[in-house]
């Protein structure tokens, strides 16, 4: 157990800035405070500044944030780096801007603060996503999870979402993504999916899709991504797919809209290319229905051949 090392007015004659109106206008007060690197394990004096904004609290020991509370005119809180096992606080009506990174925390209940853009939980111990409320949240749009133990995107029910950091967890399947329909970028680098199964046809801003250094072997894994209409930069890079032959032109003959792949742009050369070997598989394709069906009209025939005696005899005489 740290020492305690409470905040004190020195803390505060120190980190205080930004001299602002409060109120009715008439009044002025600091409402910006820092207090990084302090090894600070508590701040419950910070409730007697009940006009602060910007609050830095990072690279501390706090383990409980619970004063700030009291901070009803809160826009933006940085507690990076500290001993924190939830970001849980009470509602928070202005906090627009939270960053709780590199902590120890294991959920991702009690953040339920109604005008919350962005918020960032990369570093901590999260498991599975829950408490997500998309109603409390309905102005979040980015969120931030890289580096958690994350096995699933299940959880993630937040319709007005724009982009979305997954990298560095643990995560072998996506699913529970349906009603993210204002998603534009979406980053799963340095995860375990095999498979792409999981992208929901309701995914009709998806633009961005990074998935390297995966485990997809299977280049025909790609077509599974046919269903997003707006996809139109995808990474592959690091992947087992990326050892078959022409990777690259099989990609592209697989998603005919992609523009860049592994932030290389397409050439027009190679979209003429990809059309030709589309053209040709679409061919080769409609011969095999054709034989198929030549081979199930030669079967009806032999077995009206055997089920009529008469037939068979005259076939004998002939």
């Amino acid at each position: 157990h740290p020492v305690s090392n409470p905040l004190t007015e020195d803390h505060f004659k120190e980190g205080l800035s930004l001299l602002s109106k409060t109120g009715n206008g008439l009044a002025h007060a600091f409402v910006k405070f820092e207090a990084r690197e302090k090894e600070l394990t508590d701040i419950t004096l910070i409730q007697s500044f009940i006009h602060l904004r910007y609050v830095d609290l990072s690279d501390n020991l706090l383990q409980d944030l619970s004063p700030l509370s009291c901070l009803t005119h809160l826009l933006w809180l940085k507690v990076d780096n500290n001993r924190l096992t939830s970001a849980a606080l009470d509602e928070l009506p202005y906090l627009q801007i939270a960053s709780f990174a590199n902590n120890h925390i294991k959920d991702t209940c009690g953040i339920n603060h109604p005008r919350l853009a962005s918020l960032s939980l990369k570093g901590n111990e999260i498991e599975v996503i829950s408490g997500l409320d998309p109603v409390k949240l309905s102005n979040l749009h980015t969120l931030e999870l890289r580096s958690n133990s994350l096995k699933s995107t299940a959880g993630l029910q937040l319709p007005k979402l724009k982009t979305l950091y997954l990298a560095q967890n643990s995560i072998t399947q996506i699913e529970g993504m349906e009603n993210m329909t204002q998603l534009t970028t979406l980053h799963l680098r340095d995860n375990l999916l095999e498979h792409l199964d999981g992208f929901s046809e309701s995914l009709t801003s998806l633009q961005y899709v990074n998935l390297r250094g995966n485990a997809v072997s299977n280049i025909q894994e790609v077509a599974k991504l046919q269903k997003l209409p707006l996809l139109r930069a995808l990474v592959l890079l690091d992947n087992p797919c990326m050892d078959e032959g022409d990777y690259r032109m099989e990609t592209l003959v697989l998603l005919p809209r992609l523009e860049r792949l592994d932030k290389d742009f397409f050439e027009e050369d190679e979209r003429l290319d990809a059309e030709d070997v589309r053209q040709r598989r679409r061919e080769e394709e409609l011969e095999l229905e054709r034989e198929r069906e030549r081979e199930k009209e030669l079967e009806l025939e032999l077995v009206r051949y055997q089920d009529d005696p008469k037939r068979a005899t005259d076939g004998l005489d002939l």
